[in-house]
């Protein structure tokens, strides 16, 4: 992964999540002390912090969970070996999530700031915004 820029390398990796990439799939792009930092959010209110292996297991059982994910990139900035991208990301859920029911089309507005050493992704804070809630429900 070493020859391709950051951004271009860290746009091959939200594709490869894009099409379903699992564990096998994603882990060439990450270093082996990757952390992935999701910040609170509508799904997690403390967030969490992910270790590599975390990361891969979460990979794989993601596709319990989501089906047809995309990844909209609205602006991307990159600056040295630091990407930030902002995206609308949607997915069909496969099971009932609080606020959602399984088959609802779930949206939130996403920023990611991923940080690269060496061609690989060392680490990702997530910044998570869900916008579509079913009618009448409140977030509290």
């Amino acid at each position: 992964m070493s020859d391709a820029n950051p951004l271009d390398l860290v746009l091959s990796f939200v594709r490869t999540v894009e099409a379903g990439g699992g564990a096998n799939d994603i882990s060439p792009f990450l270093a082996p002390d990757f952390t992935l930092t999701e910040w609170p959010h509508a799904l997690s209110k403390t967030g969490s912090i992910r270790t590599l292996q975390e990361t891969l297991t979460g990979a794989d059982h993601s596709k319990s969970i989501v089906a047809d994910q995309r990844f909209e990139v609205v602006r991307s900035t990159c600056e040295g070996d630091r990407v930030v991208l902002e995206m609308n990301w949607s997915a069909t859920l496969l099971l009932d999530l609080p606020h959602w029911d399984a088959g609802d089309t779930i949206r939130a507005r996403s920023t990611a700031v991923f940080q690269l050493r060496d061609g690989l992704i060392v680490s990702q804070d997530t910044y998570d915004c869900y916008y579509t809630l079913p009618e009448g429900t409140v977030m509290s």
